[in-house]
């Protein structure tokens, strides 16, 4: 039992580096989901009071322990609605690709920080692993983060882009999908399916961004 907590303990702890990096991550996505559409003629989110970076007002349980567990999960989807969109096509897409991109430009910004340190004050990362370890999260959790987010599932942005290109026919089993999601996409977590498919996206991204 005690070799149990001392475990258990070692987990927790190796996980704190992860914890500012999935707060950002989970609230930046969603901001940049809401001010694209403010942008856009939406003011439905920033009215719900979702245009922050409080990661309280994005929480949501099951994706918040996805991203402990895997590195990779989800926010709580910020309120749109499409009728208040100048060009609703257009700004749909735009809209559905901002969280993504947000994460995307965290992980190069904090990439370039790193390469940064690296070669003007190596003594300043490599004398702190804690550092080291956070810059790092800062990377690999938003680039996971993108990554999963462009699965074509809902909640998922993937889903949204997929919707605007499906076919008229297709949409039913779209709509079954959508009623199903969470234990659809929680099963395939389960199963490893998601991550076999992350795997050598995120691997490109980390090589291209860190070296």
């Amino acid at each position: 039992m005690n070799r149990f907590f001392v475990e258990a303990g070692r987990e927790f702890i190796s996980l704190l580096p992860a914890v500012p990096a999935i707060l950002w991550a989970i609230s930046f996505h969603e901001f940049c989901h809401g001010w694209v559409a403010l942008r856009c003629g939406d003011p439905t989110a920033r009215d719900a009071g979702r245009l922050t970076l409080n990661p309280m007002a994005h929480f949501d349980l099951w994706g918040a322990l996805c991203m402990f567990l895997f590195h990779f999960g989800w926010a709580r989807p910020v309120p749109i609605d499409p009728y208040n969109f100048r060009r609703p096509r257009r700004d749909l897409f735009l809209v559905s690709v901002a969280g993504v991109a947000g994460n995307i430009l965290t992980a190069v910004a904090v990439g370039l920080a790193i390469r940064g340190l690296i070669r003007f004050f190596p003594a300043a990362l490599f004398g702190n692993y804690g550092l080291q370890q956070v810059l790092i999260a800062f990377v690999t959790i938003n680039l996971n983060f993108a990554v999963f987010n462009l699965i074509p599932v809902p909640p998922l942005d993937g889903s949204k882009l997929l919707a605007l290109v499906l076919p008229r026919t297709a949409r039913p089993a779209f709509e079954w999908l959508d009623r199903y999601s969470l234990p659809v996409l929680l099963a395939l977590i389960y199963l490893g399916v998601v991550g076999r498919l992350m795997s050598p996206a995120v691997r490109w991204g980390l090589r291209l961004i860190l070296g």
